[in-house]
Parts: C-alpha cells; structure tokens; sequence
C-alpha cells in the first residue's frame, strides 16, 4: 500500500471577468418607440383569459400569480367584453412617439361595461380622434 501523499497540486488558469465577456453590441435597428399602454394590457387581457380557459385558473388564482390584486385583474379581464373589432383596433394601435397615449384604460373601462357591441363602437370612434394641442 502506498503512503498518503502529503502535498496535493493545483494548477490555476486564469479566466476573463465577466466584465471583459460581454460583447458590446450596437443593434441593427435604433430601439422602436413603445408600445400603448392600452396595446399591452389588451394583450394582457387575451393571454390570460387563455390561461384562464386552459388551466381553469381563477381570478384570485391568476392575481396571486402576477402579484396583483383580484380587482386589478378583473378589471383587465372587463377589456374582454369589447367587441372584437375594437379589441383588435386597440392591438394594432401606432406607437407612441411622444406624450399621452391617445386612448385611457379608464375611457376603455367605461365602454366595456356597455354590453351592446354596436354602442360601444359609436362610442368608441370618437377616442380615436386626437385631442387639439393646447
């Protein structure tokens, strides 16, 4: 039987920091303008109302989850009462290049507690107007 070794070797390479990793890239595109506030929660209605429909979640469920309370989610779940062609509107809404996004989610609240699609679309034309500048 061999005696135990009493030295034991290392043999250290030296490795890039982090730091000197990352590769500085410059994009291909200057970053877009953001999207609408409204475009994003519409987006956000529809997804979980699929997730709702697929994995049976609840509102309270689905508010656990995204750390939100269960009013907030039920009102992102109210833009689901719009006619379709309104949602589908709100999804293809321009970018914002500057200011406030033309259409509120409190203006979009008021009309999906109109349940008569037709009201809602009379209602919905004039939000799509500009407002004169000041």
């Amino acid at each position: 039987m061999a005696p135990p070794l009493s030295e034991i070797c290392y043999q250290l390479a030296a490795t890039p920091s982090r730091r000197h990793l990352r590769k500085r890239t410059i994009p291909s595109q200057p970053p877009s303008p953001p999207l609408a506030r409204i475009t994003r929660l519409m987006a956000l209605a529809i997804e979980l109302g699929g997730r709702i429909a697929r994995e049976g979640l609840a509102c309270g469920e689905l508010a656990r989850l995204g750390h939100v309370s269960r009013t907030r989610v039920t009102q992102i779940l109210n833009l689901l009462h719009l006619a379709p062609d309104i949602q589908e509107r709100l999804l293809f809404l321009p970018a914002i290049e500057k200011g406030r996004d033309p259409i509120s989610e409190k203006q979009l609240r008021r009309l999906a507690s109109e349940y008569d699609w037709n009201r809602q679309r009379r209602a919905f034309e004039p939000l799509l107007v500009p407002a004169p500048p000041n």
